[in-house]
């Protein structure tokens, strides 16, 4: 089984089209992708959250909920961010605002029926064979950032609290910076981000996870898709500007280049 792994859209919808357009062309040439699944973070900072989520509904697209997706339908007062500074920590605020003020009913509803995590078993569930894990942070925070730099002792908390075994894998994203890791067997894999990657690299990121009696096959993917048209979009709306330069820059800068 080979699974496509999606996270952190944030609304982009030109990346997402362009993502998924990847994965059928990819099954068009028999490499197989068996399932795609999202790991959260459909809406925020780009101005097409209702058609992001449209999409996602019409291609039966199942995931779990991200920290901005389930802040959004619970209405709460902010999405539970970390900032690298204030001026994100202000932008941050006014992507939340315009977003929770944007989304629809429908869009709204179909986050919050969001599972906080999901547990798919390539080799059938009769089998003691590997799991997958899917959440959005890690396995106890949707908010979470588990990052490269956690040593490997984190890993195996995060492990044990997920309930996981040698040859099991477990993904999340939120981080938007892809990296992978084995510990005692397990697999540990950031997919990156679809809509907003932070690793200086504009093009939309996910990840194959390909699952097999012989082990583990993690794939990092990079897209190009339509950067102008993402950015004219952030612009011609109200969100701040800057995050329309912050895409062109891959995540490295706010400022017009």
């Amino acid at each position: 089984m080979r699974y496509a792994l999606i996270s952190d859209i944030h609304a982009n919808l030109p990346a997402l089209e362009a993502v998924l357009e990847h994965i059928d062309a990819a099954g068009e040439r028999g490499e197989g992708i068996d399932a795609v699944f999202h790991l959260g973070d459909l809406v925020g900072y780009a101005p097409w959250p209702d058609e992001v989520v449209a999409l996602m509904r019409e291609r039966g697209i199942a995931g779990v909920a991200g920290n901005y997706d389930s802040t959004i339908a619970a209405d709460y007062e902010h999405c539970g961010c970390r900032y690298e500074d204030e001026r994100q920590q202000e932008l941050s605020h006014l992507s939340y605002e315009w977003t929770r003020a944007r989304c629809g009913d429908e869009t709204k509803a179909f986050l919050a029926s969001l599972p906080f995590r999901i547990d798919l078993r390539p080799l059938g569930g009769h089998r003691g064979g590997p799991r997958i894990v899917l959440v959005h942070g890690a396995p106890t925070l949707n908010t979470l950032y588990w990052t490269e730099d956690r040593d490997d002792d984190f890993c195996r908390t995060m492990a044990r609290r997920a309930g996981m075994k040698e040859g099991d894998l477990i993904a999340f994203g939120h981080t938007h910076l892809p990296w992978t890791r084995q510990v005692d067997g397990m697999t540990f894999v950031n997919t990156g981000s679809v809509g907003r990657p932070k690793d200086g690299d504009w093009r939309a990121g996910y990840v194959t996870v390909g699952i097999a009696t012989a082990g583990v096959d993690i794939r990092f993917v990079r897209v190009e898709y339509d950067l102008q048209a993402a950015a004219e979009g952030i612009l011609a709306s109200d969100l701040p500007e800057e995050f329309a330069y912050y895409l062109k820059s891959g995540g490295t800068s706010l400022a017009r280049n």
